[in-house]
């Protein structure tokens, strides 16, 4: 039972890094990061009901926590804070930003807090520097979906140390998360609190599994990711000081990929309607027709639409 015991033990020290809560961070010295997030929210990429209009499709300010492993902005499978719901549901970062007051001035769990601009379309990239030491060698995020009614993209306590080296880049795709706060299917839902409010779960191509949810594409075995983020460590001669938050919007560029999926979008129609009236000359058989009509066109290849109308023979009634 001992063997078993130390070999579990030594096996979450190596795959976790972690001892009771702490993160196992021998590096020395404090890492200086550039943070770059490329939105990858484009209508090809994502066609249903693609927002192009009030508003269009846009990102929140990012928010990016440096800290220890006692803090944590948000899990997925726990329930989102009041911070975080008022910053995935409108967009307003006070409570958020009291909270990681209050976290950072209790347990000392976190070492900075540092932002990014919004981004005014899907496509586009930000970028911020941030800093971590071993005592706060991890870092989250999380930026707003916009519109949505609770969703968003983002990293719970990402580690950037390993053993006693610093991570030199890391690039992770980012794809859209619920919070569980608000129960709306599409980007532009009326508020609609969830009651209970439930835990926050990640959006899949077939969940949550509704034909109205704007992220489901049944065809799909996994969403194209939607966003990227890029961290690189900075060397001593591009150091520059973090007493104010650096942070810009950038172009797209060769130096970041930039490469959008093509998802196929299929044609949905509604049911059939009722059949109409039988008409016809009372010597022969009648007509009668049905109809039905496209409630979503299809695109990037997807299956094309069937057929609108129907007609079948019938028999008059009442012909004199």
């Amino acid at each position: 039972m001992c063997k078993v015991w130390k070999v579990v033990c030594t096996l979450c020290v190596a795959v976790l890094g972690c001892v009771d809560g702490e993160s196992l961070c021998a590096a020395k010295g404090r890492a200086k990061y550039s943070l770059i997030f490329s939105g990858k929210w484009s209508r090809t990429a994502f066609p249903k009901q693609y927002p192009l209009y009030r508003p269009p499709a846009q990102w929140s300010p990012l928010i990016v926590v440096s800290h220890s492993s006692d803090y944590h902005m948000w899990r997925v499978g726990e329930y989102a804070s009041n911070g975080v719901r008022e910053f995935v549901e409108k967009g307003e970062a006070w409570t958020l930003m009291r909270e990681v007051e209050a976290s950072g001035e209790k347990i000392q769990s976190v070492y900075g807090v540092f932002s990014t601009p919004a981004i005014p379309n899907g496509v586009e990239q930000t970028s911020t520097e941030f800093e971590v030491h071993a005592r706060h060698s991890l870092m989250s995020f999380i930026v707003r979906i916009v519109p949505s009614p609770d969703w968003f993209v983002g990293s719970d306590s990402f580690d950037l140390c390993e053993g006693d080296t610093w991570k030199e880049q890391v690039s992770v795709d980012l794809y859209p998360y619920d919070a569980g706060t608000d129960s709306g299917f599409t980007f532009s839902s009326p508020n609609f609190a969830t009651i209970p409010q439930d835990t926050i779960t990640e959006i899949t191509s077939s969940s949550p599994r509704h034909p109205a949810n704007s992220f489901f594409y049944p065809r799909l075995k996994q969403l194209p990711a939607i966003a990227r983020v890029t961290l690189t460590r900075l060397k001593d001669s591009q150091l520059i000081g973090i007493s104010t938050v650096q942070s810009n919007l950038l172009p797209m560029g060769n130096e970041i990929d930039d490469s959008v999926s093509e998802t196929p979008l299929d044609c949905e129609v509604s049911n059939w309607s009722s059949w109409g009236l039988c008409v016809g000359k009372c010597t022969e058989m009648g007509i009668k027709h049905r109809t039905r009509y496209i409630r979503l066109k299809p695109a990037n290849s997807g299956n094309p639409c069937p057929v609108l109308e129907e007609e079948e023979q019938c028999v008059l009634h009442n012909c004199v």
